[in-house]
């Protein structure tokens, strides 16, 4: 008798764009970023065609089949995009064929559409410059900064910065900017604050499933994201602070191979 792979059921998802609020250069790395969660089933992108200032976006809107939505500005100084992405959002809940939505912007007006959305148990996944306010941030399941998808972060470390130490404290952590890009350093891993949940959620040998922890990271920090600190994965920045963390394979998960667990040391162990 033959045995079949389990079926892996992707989310099916709906990309919404503020193009007033995202640059065009993200879009090859945005939608990379989605089909990591699900696949794109609706994808559309909002603002004033008519005028040059999206001249950007129209150069790629065909190449990753991105549905132009016109939204003349009726009035100078006001937004009317904003509206239309959150119909359109509300009109596409109500069809129940979505698990989840993408909202690209830096714009903080979609908060509350980020909240509605998870009310109806729907996964938030929020794209944004590190400019986006706080509120939209956590408003979301998961939060990415759009320079990430520029490949900033990396380029910095491919460069010869050494990634930083971890810091004394478990506060939130700031991005400290040189003057020149070249020269932008990068935040520091939130050590203390991973150490605290592994601590919170482990075993009694203090062992935590490191896809546990990763979720357990991101219901406090939708922004979290190993790639900010010059990390590719988690498990690599578990791996790179060894005084502090270890990390164990166990077994084999089948085709996924290794099974990962992550401890804190405790001092003086």
């Amino acid at each position: 008798m033959a045995i079949h792979a389990p079926t892996v059921t992707q989310k099916h998802l709906a990309v919404l764009i503020d193009a007033d609020n995202a640059a065009a250069a993200i879009v090859e790395g945005l939608f990379e970023e989605i089909a990591k969660y699900g696949v794109a089933n609706v994808k559309r992108i909002y603002g004033d065609w008519t005028g040059p200032q999206l001249g950007g976006w129209k150069k790629v809107l065909l190449d990753h089949s991105i549905q132009p939505i016109q939204q003349f500005a009726y009035t100078k100084g006001k937004n009317a995009t904003d509206s239309a992405l959150i119909i359109d959002a509300m009109d596409l809940l109500y069809t129940r064929r979505f698990d989840g939505f993408c909202l690209v912007s830096s714009d903080s007006d979609f908060t509350r559409l980020a909240s509605r959305l998870r009310e109806e148990g729907l996964t938030v996944y929020g794209f944004g410059e590190e400019k986006t306010p706080r509120p939209f941030v956590s408003a979301c399941d998961k939060f990415i900064y759009t320079e990430l998808l520029r490949g900033e972060a990396l380029v910095a470390a491919s460069n010869g910065h050494d990634r930083p130490e971890p810091e004394p404290l478990a506060e939130i952590e700031t991005v400290n900017v040189a003057s020149t890009p070249e020269a932008k350093k990068l935040p520091k891993a939130p050590v203390s604050f991973i150490a605290k949940i592994l601590d919170d959620i482990a075993d009694e040998d203090g062992w935590v499933h490191l896809g546990a922890l990763g979720t357990n990271i991101s219901k406090l920090r939708p922004e979290f994201d190993p790639r900010t600190h010059g990390y590719k994965k988690l498990s690599e920045l578990i791996k790179g602070y060894p005084d502090t963390f270890e990390l164990q394979a166990r077994g084999t998960s089948g085709v996924g191979g290794s099974i990962l667990y992550a401890r804190h040391r405790q001092p003086g162990l």
